[in-house]
């Protein structure tokens, strides 16, 4: 019964598993698909979002397609545990989402197309489920970077919020809260990793999908 109300439930600080001081595994050098190293430091230029839209195998897959888009990487972030591992986030006693790091360069592709990607690309209004998956660990979130990045983020809430209540659905539940310094993101296990790729998975399980409704574009300043 207790795994069952952490499945729909996020855990308090106290609740929450203890975690450990360091990573349990090794994360990959390199992306399987991009070939660009998996952690940083970046390249100047580069910038950083942070994305949960489900389960990350497919959503990691929708970014590394994007023209743009140098490297992505899955893992868990928004939680209380430190350093989890997979088996304890789908527990939903670490309060994590599965999350997406997608490094980018805002020359070529800015921050408002990948916001636009992401409402698209699942269902916002859901809470703590995506499809057939259920549980915390699958619920919709913006972990931003900057105060532009906020800004960005809040205003195609709301204009997609709009066009959505349009169609039919309910309100979004997307929590958008900043990344640093609460809200670190922990690298998943290397088999997560590009999981979706030909080279690993190819016609593997991917359950997210849209709306259909589109995303208003231009919801925010380019480039932000």
């Amino acid at each position: 019964m207790l795994f069952s109300r952490f499945k729909t439930q996020l855990p308090t600080p106290e609740e929450a598993l203890e975690g450990r001081p360091e990573p349990a595994f090794a994360v990959p050098e390199r992306h399987t698909v991009l070939g660009n190293p998996l952690l940083g430091p970046y390249p100047d230029g580069l910038e950083i979002a942070d994305f949960g839209l489900g389960c990350f195998w497919g959503a990691e897959r929708k970014f590394w397609q994007t023209e743009g888009v140098w490297t992505t990487l899955v893992g868990y972030q928004g939680g209380h545990t430190p350093n989890p591992t997979y088996e304890e986030v789908c527990s939903g006693h670490t309060g994590h989402t599965e999350a997406v790091r997608v490094v980018y360069d805002p020359a070529v592709v800015p921050y408002t197309s990948l916001l636009k990607l992401f409402w698209e690309s699942h269902d916002p209004t859901q809470g703590f489920r995506q499809g057939n998956d259920i549980g915390t660990q699958y619920r919709s979130a913006i972990y931003t970077h900057s105060p532009a990045q906020q800004q960005a983020a809040e205003a195609s809430r709301d204009a997609y919020r709009t066009v959505l209540h349009n169609s039919g659905y309910a309100d979004i539940t997307t929590e958008i809260l900043p990344a640093a310094p609460t809200r670190p993101f922990y690298p998943a296990e290397p088999y997560h990793q590009q999981y979706l790729s030909d080279a690993k998975n190819p016609n593997g399980y991917c359950g997210i999908g849209g709306t259909g409704v589109s995303c208003p574009v231009g919801v925010a300043p380019a480039g932000e």
